[in-house]
């Protein structure tokens, strides 16, 4: 036979054999009918389209990973947990953990060129955990939504002569209402009963909050809006999926880092921004000893960079299939945590500024969440000259943060229905309005009087266990299961480097042990839910965690039926569910050059088992 016509032949070979290497899991056997069936199961999506450059991938990424959290949570974080001396657990949860974390679901969406669920062909028992990751983003969406309408409903005020939440001259102000030029005059003890202008304008007014969750009330029309005007500029934004969404980030990711680095500015050159700068970075080495410390910095690099999700596969699965996924999972979560850090500076550079201006200690001023950016913040730029000017740059900056990361999650739902669904591929416009339009729907919800307490309720419960139960079954599908040298071997076949040993041993052992590390410490200090110094009652605390139950509850629910709905014994069909399935390139040319690779693997490996035994044999006397 000549040259050409054993390539050709071997190619042939190659093109029968990755439709069904993945039943047999490496096996390299089957029979003609079982090919056939591969074939007609196998239905990669042929249009789902890439993104026109790199540039748009990391964009993308770096919107999803630097959010609102990088802003409202670290730095408040990093000062109670000893400030400098945080950093050293936090920077070693990140080459641990974080990076390890991120570059494993780029491989997977890079790979696969699919979402959050179909992922799990590399195990098909754990596909649950991919239902939880959307019923997790469709609860989290929705009333992430109402978030990112705050800042348009600040905005709307910043155009009077008169910031609205300067003074308590307003119709909305109660009698508690205090300058924050007079708290300092009153009692620290007794300081809680009286409330910043900021503070009413955003609960009486914006929020027109009720006593509790007990009380839902009313629609806000007000907020309504603003809520209809958030999902008309995030539809716009992704009607065409990455073409509109690769083309938004160039703004959306970029602008947020030019206000940051304007209002860094302004802040250090304040009176007072020194005093604010130091309070945040003096490390308290002893804090080291601290075990909650440590689990802080877990948790905040594990939430920070969004592994979990579904939103990092999803963007990945968008790539090119020879990009250099190693160098993206290093530098895009580097260029998040130094946001984090330097966001601190921004902060609190201005609540020192308000310290010294109100004579109020800077721990008694700085706080975290929705507190800092709608009430605490606020309150110190109104006292700012110019203060119009720089509140719409900061509420700008919210909503466009928080907007990358709404981009995001939608896509991974929408993407998952495509992926899963071959049938409704043609009317992707039609998912993307339906499923727009069914969560809009509900966060109707939370702009109700008692909707702050649900969102509060919500946010607290629903995705923080479930998130973190999925990111570990995804390391011990692909390291265990899978198993972690087929794991390597599909990257050095996509990107031509296998990596190096740390990558290893970061998937098998460290970084499955801090992610359990995270969970149970994620429960055990679990502190009861409370909203603007109101503890919720049981029954509501009860609902929370069913929230976070409905999603985990996916994941055993589909086992039990992968095992007991197929023929043949619970042992046979748990064994079949954990091989991989359909784990392949999704464009023709590299299926076909991966089963030609897989074939030399095995080759490789039988020739080097052969020798060994030679060896062995040669030994014996």
């Amino acid at each position: 036979m000549s040259n050409a016509k054993l390539q050709l032949h071997y190619n042939d070979a190659a093109r029968m054999s990755y439709s069904s290497y993945d039943e047999n899991h490496y096996a390299g056997q089957s029979s003609i009918s079982t090919q056939t069936a591969a074939n007609a199961k196998y239905d990669p999506d042929e249009n789902r389209g890439r993104w026109a450059s790199k540039t748009e991938f990391i964009l993308s990424c770096l919107g999803y990973a630097v959010g609102l959290g990088n802003v409202w949570r670290f730095p408040y974080l990093c000062y109670r947990s000893g400030g400098g001396a945080f950093l050293i657990p936090y920077l070693l949860m990140l080459f641990l953990c974080g990076i390890p974390l991120f570059f494993m679901e780029i491989i997977m969406g890079q790979f696969s060129s699919l979402g959050c669920i179909g992922i799990f062909r590399l195990a098909p028992l754990f596909k649950g955990a991919g239902f939880a990751i959307v019923i997790v983003n469709i609860i989290c969406t929705t009333y992430y939504s109402v978030i990112i309408s705050y800042p348009l409903m600040f905005l709307k005020h910043i155009f009077s002569s008169k910031l609205p939440w300067e003074s308590c001259e307003n119709p909305w102000n109660t009698n508690h209402c205090v300058e924050v030029t007079d708290m300092a005059k009153y009692n620290f003890t007794t300081r809680g009963e009286f409330k910043t202008p900021a503070d009413e304008f955003f609960h009486l007014e914006i929020l027109k909050i009720s006593n509790g969750i007990y009380e839902i009330g009313s629609i806000q029309w007000s907020l309504f809006a603003a809520l209809v005007l958030s999902w008309i500029m995030v539809y716009v934004c992704i009607i065409k999926g990455i073409e509109t969404v690769g083309k938004v980030v160039y703004f959306t990711a970029t602008f947020p880092f030019i206000i940051l680095f304007i209002l860094f500015v302004r802040g250090v050159t304040l009176p007072g921004a020194m005093k604010g700068i130091l309070f945040y970075i003096k490390p308290e080495w002893s804090r080291l000893m601290d075990l909650k410390v440590w689990a802080d910095a877990a948790i905040q690099i594990f939430f920070s960079l969004g592994p979990g999700w579904g939103g990092i596969v999803n963007m990945a699965s968008f790539n090119h299939f020879r990009n250099n996924a190693k160098g993206d999972a290093i530098f895009i979560p580097i260029i998040n945590c130094s946001t984090s850090i330097f966001a601190g500076f921004v902060v609190f550079s201005v609540l020192g500024f308000l310290s010294h201006q109100t004579g109020i200690p800077v721990a008694d001023v700085a706080t975290s969440g929705p507190g800092l950016a709608f009430i605490t913040y606020p309150q110190a730029i109104a006292m700012l000259p110019f203060s119009q000017v720089w509140a719409g740059l900061f509420f700008c900056m919210l909503f466009l943060l928080g907007l990358d990361s709404v981009f995001v999650q939608i896509e991974a739902i929408i993407s998952s229905v495509l992926d899963e669904i071959p049938k409704v591929r043609p009317y992707k416009y039609a998912v993307t309005f339906v499923s727009c339009l069914l969560m809009f729907s509900m966060a109707i919800l939370f702009v109700t009087n008692g909707g702050m307490y649900i969102l509060q309720l919500l946010d607290w419960y629903s995705a923080s266990i479930s998130v973190i139960l999925i990111c570990i079954l995804e390391v011990v599908m692909a390291s265990w299961i899978y198993g972690i040298d087929n794991f390597l071997d599909d990257i050095y076949f996509m990107i031509g480097k296998k990596p190096e040993k740390i990558w290893r041993y970061c998937w098998k052992y460290v970084t499955p042990a801090i992610l359990v590390f995270i969970f149970f410490t994620s429960i055990i200090f679990n502190r009861p839910v409370r909203y603007n110094d109101k503890l919720y009652p049981e029954w509501a605390v009860a609902l929370g965690w069913c929230s976070c139950a409905i999603s985990i509850a996916c994941i055993p629910l589909y086992m039990l039926w992968t095992v007991c709905h197929r023929r043949g014994s619970l042992r046979e069909n748990l064994m079949a569910s954990l091989k991989a399935k359909f784990w392949l390139p999704a464009q023709e040319d590299y299926r076909v050059a991966y089963a030609e690779f897989k074939t030399a693997r095995k080759l490789m490996d039988e020739l080097s088992s052969r020798n060994f035994e030679k060896v062995e044999m040669l030994r014996k006397p």
